[in-house]
């Protein structure tokens, strides 16, 4: 998903309040270079262990400190030849090493090699210290999780609609507007940039890893104002990562509204970025791609949906395998949508969300890489998925290979609810976000991994 806008290839300038944000930034205890090479390589022998041997488990190292508070960085493996990495510094996935077909295994996600790394790159909105120089990528929320709302709220704000016993019906929000004029994925201190409590398990399905934090009233402000008061309600979240035994990492969402007398919008994701061939290696341009989506999600210029589009004879037509590069550049073929700019020319690519077709757990997208054999199978109980094909990427970041990441270098997936779904609240086309007052929002979503040819979709990967 498009990160930020660009002014003549400059960052935005942000209100000078959110200069406060300074005392929010890292107090960093740095992981020795032993533990930085572990996560070059995503195999983690030291430190705590669970789980058994040759049949999985997980093992964690210390990564460092936020804030004072402790950061692990753990290893989830399934004994069938994959393993992840993910840090409890907002949930991150910091790399997926899983099988190619030749025999050996390839990291296909993207990422950093040091907790400052994410730290910095979170941050850089709220504490205004573009990183690592001015006029790059932005900030990428590489591998994390992303709320309270994933994607943008038009306008950084929106009233609450809800019945009873919701009691704050009719009320406005306001949000940090941390991209232009909207709000994108919960505002500059999203749940990407806390420590999460984690704890870990495991169960007949696989290791697993999860991670709980309760966020308050009033986040999605980078300072409490009379012109930001941010989201209503306190929230529970838990996010158990799962590595399955057919090579899935599966992700459940749980958000629990604490209020007895609030709603609130929810809207939940991960943001890993992922490139088939390793990460690293270039482009995804080459790689196939197919969507279970009729339609999609034409955006004005400020990134916000206008409409719903067939993806027929657009280049947002995924039905059918074929390379994401392929219709990358045909800004000559109609799109559905309402601007005088075509859909590739406001996103610099792909950056919109598709309608999925179906209802329930079911399968939204296969991806493959023709040279290495690696098939990505994502399955999601959400209503849509936002596809990025990593348009902002300038070549200013560095990943665990020592590779710089450029535009078309990864793609996301990210599982979700509508963009601006706040705006849309009982409009029958647009899924509820509304979380009454103690209400639970669950959800899963799968991304499994296979080489071509073997362990196709036809199993239950719940």
């Amino acid at each position: 998903m498009l990160h930020r806008f660009r002014s003549g290839r400059k960052l935005l300038a942000f209100s000078s309040a959110a200069l406060v944000a300074i005392g929010l930034m890292a107090v960093f205890s740095a992981g020795s270079s032993a533990h930085q090479r572990h996560a070059n390589r995503g195999h983690h022998n030291a430190g705590h262990h669970s789980g058994s041997g040759g049949q999985g488990g997980i093992t964690s190292v210390p990564w460092g400190s936020v804030n004072g508070h402790a950061v692990n960085l753990y290893t989830l493996s399934n004994g069938h030849g994959m393993k992840v990495a993910i840090t409890n510094y907002g949930g991150v996935v910091q790399s997926i090493w899983v099988p190619d077909r030749w025999g050996g295994t390839k990291n296909v996600a993207l990422g950093f090699s040091t907790l400052q790394d994410y730290v910095s790159d979170f941050t850089q909105g709220a504490t205004n210290t573009p990183w690592p120089l001015p006029g790059g990528s932005g900030d990428t929320f590489f591998g994390a999780i992303i709320g309270r709302y994933a994607n943008r709220i038009a306008n950084h704000s929106f009233t609450m609609t809800c019945g009873a016993p919701c009691t704050n019906n009719g009320k406005t929000y306001t949000l940090d507007a941390n991209n232009g004029v909207n709000t994108l994925h919960g505002g500059f201190l999203g749940w990407n940039t806390v420590v999460w409590t984690a704890t870990t398990q495991s169960g007949p399905n696989g290791p697993s890893l999860v991670l709980t934090n309760t966020f308050p009233a009033g986040e999605g402000c980078l300072t409490l104002s009379a012109t930001c008061n941010g989201f209503p309600a306190a929230v529970k979240a838990t996010v158990t990562y799962t590595l399955t035994r057919n090579n899935a990492l599966q992700i459940g969402y749980s958000a629990v509204n604490q209020s007895t007398t609030d709603a609130t919008v929810i809207n939940l994701t991960n943001h890993t970025y992922f490139n088939l061939g390793g990460e690293g290696s270039g482009s995804v341009e080459d790689q196939e791609l197919k969507i279970n989506a009729d339609q999609y999600q034409p955006v004005d210029t400020n990134l916000i949906p206008t409409n719903f589009a067939s993806v027929a004879g657009t280049a947002y037509d995924f039905r059918h395998l074929h390379t994401i590069g392929l219709n990358i550049r045909r800004a000559d073929l109609p799109d559905g949508g309402t601007q005088a700019f075509p859909q590739l020319v406001i996103a610099h690519g792909y950056d919109n969300n598709w309608v999925l077709n179906g209802s329930g757990y079911r399968l939204a997208s296969t991806a493959l890489d023709p040279k290495t054999g690696i098939e990505l199978s994502t399955f999601t109980d959400q209503p849509g998925v936002q596809f990025y094909s990593g348009n902002f990427l300038v070549g200013d970041l560095v990943g665990p290979s020592g590779h710089t990441y450029r535009q078309t270098d990864g793609f996301t997936l990210e599982t979700q609810h509508y963009p601006d779904a706040p705006h849309h609240i009982g409009d029958s086309a647009w899924p509820s976000v509304v979380l009454n007052p103690n209400a639970t929002f669950t959800s899963t979503t799968a991304y499994q991994f296979s080489t071509s040819g073997h362990g196709h979709y036809a199993h239950n990967h719940r």
